[in-house]
């Protein structure tokens, strides 16, 4: 009789705590026939009339909506947490102090920051000349130019020479295609340039009246022309000063830091070109540094007398090189900082008596600080076990301050400037998070996972102190794992409202990104890409095994490229995690890779490989998302997209929910919500990207039982 009590007890505490949705029908995508035949396979492809909002734009009502009843059987399926997002949501926002201001820079007789005021939810963009203490100018009010527009982001401030006029870039679609504007600093005007399609950013010559920019192809968004613009010409006259016919690169342009020099950097995953011209002469020719080589990467920076190049010709971790600005090829190289096998060289920081070279050893940064006169070098790193160190704002070349960015998963993002002849540091500013935030109550760990190849994945993990480690806890993984972009531990005030509610936080540093140095990314991409998936598998169990959690209690999270592993990691281990939470994912990637017209898809064929090619072809389809999906119970899904993404387009998110739902074999829920007036980086306002941030830790809540 006891054992019957006692079963029945446990039974009624799993159903009050087991999660109740409510009986709402999930919308049925229509199917229609579409043959892809490549490499002398057939497929089917039942939802690619999704495409057609980005083929025809407004004539395909229904795409719309599709998405449309996708996004109200979400709010109908998280109905009951309304209340939460709402709570969520001002609890959130009231750690951010409203009334804010930047740490001023100093640039060329000015101080410039940024200012942020109680409920706007963008900024305004000032300067003083000469100190602290002068009047204030406004130079652009973003918040009164956003005004009435759902998505509003200005971008690319940059000021003449002679401190006279500003230019910058505006899109107010979230497609990041900006339009260029001027502005006279003396009086006032605002005038548009007539110069769209660009990447938001204009480089000034020296004479205050050329301006280069980077146009862009307004159908696949890819950056292919350097234009010059002179001020008071019509910009259909403007230059093509650079054309760039690989269609697998990206291209910009950027001015030394001396001012002495314009730079058109051209490059793909493996390969760079980077050209030159003297900022004094705007009309001249570019001469090409080193023409583009097989395999070999380089970035050029400029001293007064030479060139810095940081590249890994010959050196896998890369290495720097230094060269007469009169002979820059390859042959004149000579090596300045060599490589070393264990240690990642990711930058430098010029100026005039030093320089600050960016580093990456065992997967932490760490800043070197050269002496240029005498070559003594010092090291500036910290000794938390998990943090983000790199450069701040150093416009100046003639200064021995240097600022730089410090964080860690308890440390709020906090400003230094450290000075480099005496050594002294000075903490400018740290991110002031209201509501009475103490680190001591919570706890970083750097722990390294077995992947099963034997590889040690770091492991940056955040939780409360008085955590119960061993009955197992609500936690979150997260992961990117890809284009060699490394993931930091940094702060996140956002995230307390996940901690002070019993959650594990945790970043799995894998393979594809480059935290453990260039192999660690070229380990991660092309032929190798599943170590990528299998690496954040083996991370999951580790921790389960290390009792930070249990299976019934794993999320798994990670967008864009990130996303992709959230679809690669569901369909090898379903049954692995409670919830998936899929943010924007490239979940589509054979079909993606054949189609040139989507946007960016050829500057991506030395990430994941050309399709067109039958090797490729078939690798990637053996990990695509959208191709491998299987007759199982998948997990807990919230999957979110942008109609206007410009990254990952929306029909792949939307095809995959669909496709999802066709072999879900389970009772898990599977969601998707659509953004329909924003891109792939969400809301542009500081305060409504706490909304979609709710909405995630809701969905997770409500899994939990978690009801406040």
């Amino acid at each position: 009789m006891k054992k019957l009590i006692l079963a029945s007890t446990c039974m009624l505490s799993m159903i009050s705590n087991a999660q109740i949705w409510p009986e709402v029908k999930a919308p049925e995508a229509q199917k229609q026939t579409h043959v892809r035949t490549i490499h002398g396979e057939t497929v089917d492809d039942p939802y690619y009339w999704m495409i057609d909002y980005f083929k025809k734009g407004k004539d395909s009502a229904k795409v719309i909506d599709y998405l449309t009843r996708e996004n109200q059987y979400l709010e109908a399926m998280m109905k009951d947490t309304e209340g939460l997002q709402t709570n969520l949501y001002e609890e959130m926002r009231g750690r951010i102090k409203e009334k804010d201001e930047s740490v001023p820079v100093f640039r060329n007789g000015y101080f410039y920051y940024t200012k942020t005021e109680e409920g706007k939810q963008y900024f305004k963009y000032v300067r003083k000349k000469g100190s602290l203490q002068a009047s204030e100018e406004v130079l652009l009010d973003v918040d009164a130019l956003a005004e009435g527009k759902p998505y509003y982001s200005a971008t690319g401030f940059s000021v003449s020479p002679d401190n006279s006029k500003m230019v910058f870039g505006v899109d107010d679609v979230s497609r990041r295609q900006y339009r260029l504007y001027i502005k006279d600093l003396k009086s006032g005007e605002i005038k548009d340039l007539g110069i769209t399609n660009t990447s938001g950013s204009a480089t000034w010559a020296n004479d205050n009246q050329t301006l280069f920019y980077t146009a862009k192809n307004p159908q696949t968004l890819l950056s292919e022309k350097i234009m010059r613009h002179t001020l008071g010409t019509d910009s259909k006259s403007d230059k093509v000063v650079y054309h760039e016919k690989d269609n697998s690169n990206y291209i910009g342009q950027y001015k030394s830091k001396n001012g002495n020099f314009i730079f058109i950097s051209s490059s793909a995953t493996t390969s760079s070109e980077v050209r030159y011209l003297s900022a004094d002469n705007p009309n001249g020719a570019f001469q090409v540094v080193q023409p583009r080589m097989k395999d070999v990467l380089y970035d050029v920076t400029a001293l007064e007398d030479r060139f810095l190049i940081t590249t890994n010709h010959n050196a896998l971790n890369f290495k720097i090189v230094e060269t007469p600005l009169s002979k820059t090829t390859v042959e004149n190289w000579k090596d300045f900082v060599a490589h070393r096998d264990n240690v990642l060289i990711e930058g430098i920081d010029e100026f005039k008596n030093f320089l600050v070279i960016q580093e990456r050893e065992n997967g932490l940064n760490q800043l070197v600080i050269i002496d240029r006169k005498n070559g003594k070098r010092s090291f500036l790193k910290f000794e938390e076990p998990a943090y983000s160190l790199s450069p701040s704002s150093n416009p100046e070349y003639d200064t021995n301050n240097f600022r730089f960015g410090y964080t860690s998963l308890t440390t709020p993002s906090s400003i230094y400037e450290q000075d480099l002849l005496t050594g002294k540091r000075t903490l400018l500013k740290e991110q002031e998070v209201l509501g009475g935030y103490n680190r001591s109550q919570y706890v970083t760990q750097r722990v390294f996972a077995t992947a099963k190849d034997g590889t040690k994945i770091p492991v940056s993990l955040v939780y409360k102190k008085d955590l119960k480690k061993q009955q197992g806890n609500p936690l979150l993984l997260y992961a990117y794992g890809s284009y060699g972009n490394s993931m930091n531990a940094s702060f996140s005030s956002t995230r307390l409202s996940l901690l002070d509610r019993g959650f594990v936080y945790a970043i799995a540093h894998i393979r594809g990104g480059q935290e453990m140095g260039r192999k660690w990314y070229e380990d991660g991409k092309m032929m190798k890409k599943i170590n990528t998936f299998t690496d954040f598998i083996d991370v999951g169990k580790y921790l389960i095994d290390l009792k930070y959690t249990t299976p019934e209690q794993l999320y798994g999270q990670g967008g864009s490229a990130g996303g992709l592993l959230m679809g690669a990691v569901a369909n090898m281990e379903p049954s692995m995690w409670k919830g998936i939470i899929a943010q924007v994912p490239f979940v589509d990637v054979v079909n993606t890779m054949l189609d040139e017209s989507i946007p960016l898809t050829t500057n991506e064929y030395d990430e994941w490989g050309n399709p067109n090619n039958k090797d490729a072809y078939d690798y990637m389809k053996s990990y695509s998302p959208y191709e491998n999906l299987k007759a199982v119970a998948y997990p807990n899904m919230l999957i979110t997209t942008g109609l206007h993404d410009s990254q990952v387009q929306y029909f792949e998110p939307a095809k995959w929910t669909a496709k999802l739902r066709d072999y879900n074999t389970g009772n898990n829920v599977i969601l998707l919500k659509t953004d329909m007036s924003y891109g792939h980086g969400g809301a542009s306002g500081r305060f409504d990207y706490l909304k979609d941030v709710a909405l995630v830790y809701a969905f997770m809540f409500k899994l939990e039982g978690i009801k406040n």
